[in-house]
């Protein structure tokens, strides 16, 4: 009798460690990513190109992730015939970004428990942060090609390289993966990330407004997909994290 009591305590003791196990997660994290952008500047013509990206996390909870971020992409625009820009301008920027963003998912707002459905929209964010971008023009049209009746008569004003305050606002879902211990031990990320910046570094033109329409500040767009690794300290939080059912 005393076999099967124990075997008993035994067993409630295992459950309910395996319960409690789903409230921890870890402190810190550390990830990459690749991104796929494009410009919105002040030359009409865009083209995508691939990026990446390096993060260290601190999980504030399980649901609000606060990163510094290193980005760096390449943002191209315009072309040097009439029909890829109209006065023949084109750049390429390989730039470098670093962000400091912090992303907000439903499951810190809702109450998920015992519900399918929010247990997988909890992970829906939507977030926003700061940072600085450096620009640097790999190939950039100074002279125009097409403008005022005749080729380099007009030299396009702007700087090759600099730094500009930039805010990104993110969208996305993030996928939990669990260990051994029932926290997240890694986590896939699917976003979007739109970027303002204050300045008119992207495209490195900074044309006269009377001249040329420029009428709003540049930004740059860009799809992401990201991989990160939660290590650190456990900590526990005040919901069950991950859903047993």
């Amino acid at each position: 009798m005393k076999k099967y009591f124990l075997l008993f305590v035994l067993a409630c003791a295992s459950f309910m460690a395996k319960a409690q196990s789903g409230f921890n997660y870890y402190e810190w994290g550390v990830g990459f990513g690749a991104s796929y952008g494009r410009g919105f500047d002040d030359l009409n013509r865009q083209v995508w190109h691939p990026g990446g990206g390096l993060n260290l996390t601190y999980n504030y909870s399980p649901y609000v992730p606060m990163s510094l971020e290193f980005q760096f992409g390449t943002l191209e625009g315009g072309g040097r015939t009439p029909d890829k820009d109209q006065f023949g301008r084109y750049s390429k920027n390989n730039y470098k970004a670093l962000v400091l963003h912090a992303d907000l998912q439903l499951g810190e707002i809702i109450d998920y428990d015992n519900s399918g459905f929010l247990n997988v929209i909890k992970n829906f964010y939507g977030g926003a942060g700061i940072g600085a971008i450096s620009n640097s023009m790999k190939d950039i049209q100074r002279t125009n090609l097409y403008l005022f009746n005749g080729p380099d008569t007009y030299v396009f004003p702007g700087k090759s390289k600099s730094v500009n305050l930039m805010v990104p606002l993110r969208f996305g879902y993030e996928f939990k993966i669990y260990d051994d211990y029932d926290q997240v031990g890694y986590t896939i990320t699917l976003g979007y990330q739109h970027s303002y910046t204050f300045g008119e570094g992207l495209d490195g033109y900074n044309d006269n407004t009377q001249k040329f329409k420029n009428n709003a500040p540049d930004q740059f767009a860009m799809f992401t997909i990201g991989f990160k690794y939660n290590f650190g300290n456990t900590v526990s939080y005040t919901k069950l994290v991950r859903n047993f059912r």
